[in-house]
C-alpha cells in the first residue's frame, strides 16, 4: 500500500484560500457606498435579468461576486432566514448583523471542510438606520471572516486598487449623484491604472434609501432616472408610476450572464 502524500494543514488551506482568492478576482468589481440619503449598490453588470444586488429584507441588501449559482444559495438561504425570523419573532429582529453571522458559519463551515472545494464569493450585507451612523456594512470573504466596513467598500476584480480609490475620496454628507460618481470613477480604473469607458447600460445600481415612505428601503435604479444620474443630474423624490413600478423588485437570479458564471 502506498503513502498517502502528505500536506501540512497550513499549506492546504493557503491553497484553498489562493483558489477561492483567483476565482472571485476574475469576476467584475461591486462598489458599496454610503450617502447622505442611504446607501447605494454599483455593479458592473450588463445583465439586466441576472443581479449581482437584491433585497433580502426591509432595511436589508445584498451584493456579491463570484460564481453566480454559489451566491445564490447562498442569497435565498438568507432570504429564507430573514422570513423565518421576522415571522417567528419581529420584523424588527432581522439585522444585518445576524445575516452576516449565519453568512459567516456557513462560509467558514465550507472553507475548512476537506471534502468539498471553498466557495469563490465575495459578499456584502448591508442594513440603512433611522440615520447615516446608524448604517451597516458588513465584507465577508471566502473564508467566514467578517469586516465591519464605513464609508465606501469594493470586492471582486481589483478591488483593491478600487478600495484605495474611494477611501481617498469619499466622504460623508455626498449625494446619490455624487456617490454614484465616485462609483463609476472607481470601477472605471485598470489594472494598469488607465480608465476604461463604461456607460450607464454596464451598470446594475440600486438604493437603501432611508427616505422612503414604505418599510421597504431596497430600490433599483433603472432606465430615465439611472441615466439623469450617470449623467450628474439629481433623481426626482418621486418617480412616476410607470417606473416605479419597473423598479419593483423581483429578486430574479443574481449574477453574470457569461460562461463561466462568475460575477
Amino acid at each position: 500500500m502506498s503513502t498517502p502524500f502528505y500536506v501540512s494543514p497550513q499549506q492546504a488551506m493557503a491553497d484553498r484560500a489562493e483558489y477561492a482568492r483567483k476565482g472571485i478576482a476574475r469576476g467584475r468589481s461591486v462598489v458599496v457606498l454610503q450617502y447622505t440619503d442611504g446607501i447605494v449598490f454599483v455593479a458592473e453588470n450588463p445583465s439586466r435579468a441576472l443581479h449581482k444586488v437584491s433585497e433580502i429584507y426591509d432595511r436589508i441588501a445584498f451584493a456579491a461576486v463570484g460564481k453566480y449559482n454559489e451566491f445564490e444559495n447562498l442569497r435565498l438561504g438568507g432570504v429564507r432566514y430573514a422570513d423565518l425570523r421576522g415571522y417567528t419573532y419581529d420584523r424588527a429582529d432581522v439585522t444585518a448583523r445576524g445575516l452576516a453571522n449565519v453568512y459567516a458559519q456557513t462560509l467558514g463551515t465550507i472553507f475548512s471542510s476537506v471534502g468539498e472545494k471553498p466557495y469563490e464569493v465575495e459578499l456584502i450585507v448591508a442594513e440603512v438606520g433611522a440615520a447615516p451612523e446608524d448604517d451597516q456594512i458588513y465584507r465577508l470573504p471566502h473564508d467566514g471572516s467578517i469586516v465591519d466596513e464605513h464609508g465606501a467598500v469594493a470586492v471582486g476584480g481589483n478591488s483593491d486598487q478600487i478600495g484605495s480609490y474611494l477611501d481617498q475620496r469619499h466622504r460623508d454628507g455626498m449625494s446619490l449623484a455624487e456617490a454614484l460618481e465616485l462609483a463609476v470613477d472607481s470601477l472605471k480604473r485598470d489594472t494598469n491604472g488607465s480608465d476604461r469607458q463604461i456607460t450607464a447600460e454596464q451598470l446594475e445600481v440600486a438604493v437603501l434609501d432611508r427616505t422612503r415612505p414604505q418599510q421597504r428601503k431596497f430600490k433599483r435604479v433603472l432606465g430615465p432616472q439611472l441615466a439623469r444620474l450617470f449623467d450628474g443630474g439629481s433623481a426626482p423624490a418621486a418617480d412616476s408610476e410607470a417606473e416605479s413600478a419597473s423598479e419593483a423588485e423581483t429578486d430574479a437570479p443574481s449574477g453574470d450572464e457569461e460562461p463561466p458564471p462568475t460575477a
